[in-house]
């Protein structure tokens, strides 16, 4: 299971909350193991995971008739499954005699509620929560949607969430950290296949496809994929383009897939030739301001302080007017999930937590570095998940 229940029910207490409801995909998947696809790809298609505090009822999916083939193919841990708008597949029981096809008979044979709102509040109303207070994750809602519900249920008191699933994500399951560690180790071997394609006349694009190729081969999604040369290493977002290789050149990753729902999210900086000393100097400066940041990092830190160490780290190893607006973030089913490791957080580390460390610096028109790591943290410290270093790599042309 990815939900850490205990997490979220001491959250539940604290804030007195009968119920919670899950609306952004990611917030779905997380509380039910349901992945809506259309709820991914696009804006407006709703889908809900309504969980009741304990003994208060079963927790219960909505969803649209169009997924339910979805909810009957994947591994989920809900059982109860509640269904709203019309969507027409033609079948007879005397054919459907495979598993995922039975279970889909199953489920559109269950009442059918209008539309999403509806069946939402059927939900809450058969589990006797119209008078309680629940918890909405407000960022999944189309806009309107909150008065719509709050009308519907006028004895309830309706409160925004989205607050309480990100703190109780921060927290990752043993589950959600191995699926963690596999894809920010897929992540470094599509570096490596993006690498050994890299010559000279060979284009960021080139290397891309690479990378991502690795990617799919390694039964992952392609989401993040930074990866530029020389003087366009310095663009943060860079995308990649037809600009080809030259001796010299800064390569810099900024990347990751997605596997199995879970994120990831790495940098490295290779060298196509010998690097010089200044790109050399200001590299060792941003990885001793990784590797400071984890010799920081245990339960009970401070995410503040973890900032600082690692500003000034690689200020006094190098980069003397280093500047930098955070230095990592947590990951997970999101890409960028709680703690936020910024100078104003006020925020403490977990244990089981999972952090991306990262210190970037970009020189416009020159080239950009980055190192990046994925680690979690354990009892005693952080166990790196990957199986790479930041040192740089340096390619012989």
């Amino acid at each position: 299971m990815l939900l850490n229940k205990d997490r979220l029910h001491a959250r539940m207490v604290e804030l007195q909350l009968d119920a919670v409801v899950a609306t952004t995909p990611e917030n779905v998947t997380y509380m039910s193991g349901f992945w809506a696809m259309p709820q991914w790809i696009r804006r407006g298609p709703q889908a809900y995971v309504v969980w009741p505090s304990p003994g208060k009822g079963e927790p219960e999916i909505v969803t649209s008739t169009a997924t339910l083939d979805l909810v009957a193919d994947q591994q989920i841990w809900v059982e109860r499954v509640r269904r709203y708008g019309a969507f027409h597949v033609d079948g007879h029981p005397d054919d459907a005699k495979d598993p995922v096809s039975q279970r889909l008979l199953e489920l559109q044979e269950a009442l059918n509620h209008s539309d999403a709102l509806s069946a939402l509040v059927a939900a809450l109303t058969d589990a006797g929560l119209t008078r309680a207070r629940i918890g909405i994750d407000e960022i999944g809602l189309m806009p309107g949607q909150i008065d719509m519900l709050k009308e519907r249920l006028p004895d309830a008191s309706l409160l925004p969430a989205a607050g309480l699933f990100r703190h109780v994500r921060a927290v990752k399951t043993d589950e959600e950290i191995a699926r963690l560690s596999k894809v920010a180790q897929i992540a470094e071997r599509s570096i490596a296949a993006a690498l050994a394609v890299a010559r000279k006349g060979a284009s960021e694009l080139d290397l891309a496809r690479a990378f991502h190729a690795q990617t799919v081969q390694d039964d992952a999604f392609p989401v993040l994929g930074c990866i530029g040369f020389g003087e366009r290493s310095a663009l943060m977002n860079v995308q990649p383009s037809d600009r080809k290789l030259r001796q010299g050149d800064v390569i810099r990753f900024d990347v990751g897939g997605r596997c199995r729902h879970y994120r990831a999210d790495i940098a490295r900086i290779a060298t196509f030739g010998e690097p010089s000393e200044e790109v050399l100097r200001c590299h060792r400066a941003l990885l001793a301001g990784v590797e400071r940041a984890c010799e920081l990092i245990r339960p009970g830190v401070r995410v503040a302080d973890v900032f600082e160490a690692a500003v000034e780290t690689v200020r006094r190893e190098g980069i003397g007017h280093y500047r930098r607006n955070h230095v990592g973030h947590g990951i997970g089913i999101d890409g960028y999930d709680a703690p936020s490791l910024t100078a104003t957080s006020d925020e403490i580390i977990e244990t089981g937590m999972v952090l991306c460390i990262e210190t970037p610096y970009y020189q416009l028109g020159r080239w950009g570095l980055q190192v990046e790591d994925m680690v979690v943290v354990q009892v005693d410290g952080v166990e790196r998940l990957m199986a790479t270093s930041g040192d740089l790599t340096v390619l012989s042309p």
